[in-house]
This record gives structure tokens, sequence and C-alpha cells, in this order.
């Protein structure tokens, strides 16, 4: 593989919000993709420099263009309010990132164009391919559906419903803000702000992403059904490994899981090379 190459900052338009961008080229003297590019999506809570970049750095090092962004309201990308977590919108910026990249005529070939997925964009990747049949590859990496997150937790067997509606109550306290500014909520962290100020009963699944997030692993400022290949990866100590074994499951073919022995939910963030090696295969073989 060839060195690395410096990502080019640009943007495009979703829903009329700017979204920021990175635009990786393949490095000098990487496989010949013939124009096969990779969207790459963060996971909530995250920015396009954290584990996105990651993943960038293999698949551009093997020779695929790869787009990575920050979402609507989200990091550098425009949008009111901020830090705002929304479905809808979060699918409608993969598909905006496909417009954009079949507008680099002579560089993207538009039809190999896939999308990798990373935890709460693993919900979002499939069902954006679903409608879209310009995406003609799906990959995922530490899966999360947030909506059934918001129900359940990362725990399969558990209830989350006390705590989602609190933060149903919160979030229709601070609409009412618009017109009462008495009524704003302050905005609740879901993590730490470091591992040393984590309560004893953190549950593990949230102290396995505050030593992503909260440390120098990468703390940050700002943080029709026609089946296509679908290929989503996980760990084997990973909390959010049912995710992936239950959206398999339910997949058509053609459709892979992969299990990287050892790594927890967090560590897909970072510990790329058996992923991103199994991704190059798959993108490789899927954007042929």
């Amino acid at each position: 593989m060839g060195s690395i190459s410096t990502p080019e900052s640009v943007s495009f338009l979703s829903r009329n919000i700017k979204i920021a961008a990175h635009l990786y080229q393949p490095s000098p003297n990487s496989s010949n993709r013939s124009g096969a590019a990779v969207i790459i999506g963060h996971p909530w809570t995250s920015t396009k420099k954290q584990s996105p970049a990651n993943y960038a750095r293999v698949l551009s090092q093997a020779g695929f263009i790869c787009l990575t962004y920050d979402a609507a309201h989200q990091g550098e990308s425009e949008g009111e309010p901020r830090s705002l977590e929304d479905p809808a919108q979060r699918v409608e910026d993969i598909k905006s990132a496909v417009t954009y990249l079949t507008s680099l005529k002579g560089n993207v070939n538009p039809d190999k164009i896939g999308v990798l997925g990373i935890c709460a964009s693993g919900g979002y990747a499939p069902y954006a391919a679903q409608t879209d049949l310009r995406i003609k590859a799906c990959a995922t990496s530490a899966a999360v559906c947030v909506g059934t997150m918001a129900r359940l937790g990362f725990d399969k067997d558990s209830s989350n419903m006390d705590v989602l509606k609190a933060q149903l109550e919160a979030a229709a306290k601070d609409r009412n803000s618009d017109v009462n500014p008495d009524e704003k909520v302050p905005l609740v962290h879901m993590l730490p702000e470091s591992l040393e100020d984590a309560p004893a009963d953190l549950p593990e699944s949230f102290r396995d992403l505050a030593s992503y997030y909260r440390t120098s692993r990468a703390k940050h400022p700002r943080a029709p059904n026609t089946p296509r290949p679908l290929l989503m990866i996980t760990g084997t100590n990973a909390a959010t490994k049912w995710y992936s074994e239950d959206g398999v499951e339910k997949a058509k073919e053609p459709k892979e899981l992969f299990v990287v022995e050892g790594l927890t939910h967090a560590d897909l963030y970072d510990h790329v090379d058996e992923a991103g090696s199994k991704l190059v295969e798959f993108f490789g073989k899927s954007l042929a």
C-alpha cells in the first residue's frame, strides 16, 4: 500500500444544510479501483476526524476514494439546534453524500459507490441503502439501531423506557423554550467528562465508550428493497454485538457477519486493522 493522502476539505448540501466533509483520494501506488468510492458515517456524538478517519486511511491506502463528513447539526457542519441527532436527517446526509460523489465526474465512478456506517450510522446506512439504489454495497462496524437502543439500551433483554420517557419530557419542555426562554433545558452529556469522573456504577458499555471519547484516543472539541451486498462487523466483547447479529439475520443475501475476536464496541473505532482488511476485501469485490 502507498502512503496516506492528506484529505481535502469539501462541503455539500443536505436539505439545504451545509455539510463539512473530508475527501480522501487513493494513496499513491495503491490498487486501481476504477473510481470506486466509500462514504463513511460517524457514530452518535462523534465527528469525521475520529473513527471515520481511521477507516478512511485503511480504505484509501487500498485504492478507494473515501468521503467522511460531520452530520448536520454536529461537528463543523451547519444546522440548529446544535448536537441534534435526527435519524431522518442522518439518512438524508448519506443520500446527499452519494449525490455529491456523483458530481465528481472523471474521479468517482457513480456505479461504484458504497457506504460504511459506524455505530449509529450502522443503523442509518442500511436504511439509506434500502431506498437509494445508487448505493451498491453497504457495510457496518459496531452497528447500533438508535431507535431500539432508545427503548432497550445496549442490553437486548433490558428496558430503557423510564429513561426514554424522561428524555421525551425534557425534549417537549425544551421545544417550548422557543417561545418561553425560561423553559430551556440544559444539554445532558451521555458520558462523563473524563474516566476519573465516571461513577463507580457506570455501565461497562458506557465505560468502554468513555475510554475512547474521553481519553487521548479520540478526545475532540466538536465532537425499493433490492438486495445489495451487506457486511456487518462487530467484536466478540462488544455490548452491541447482538445488533449486528439481528441485522444480518433479518437481511437478504448476500450478507455476512464478521466478528473480530477480543474487541469491544469502542475498540472497533480505532483498532481497525482486522476490520479494515475485511472492508478492503468486501468493497473490492462488491464495487468491482
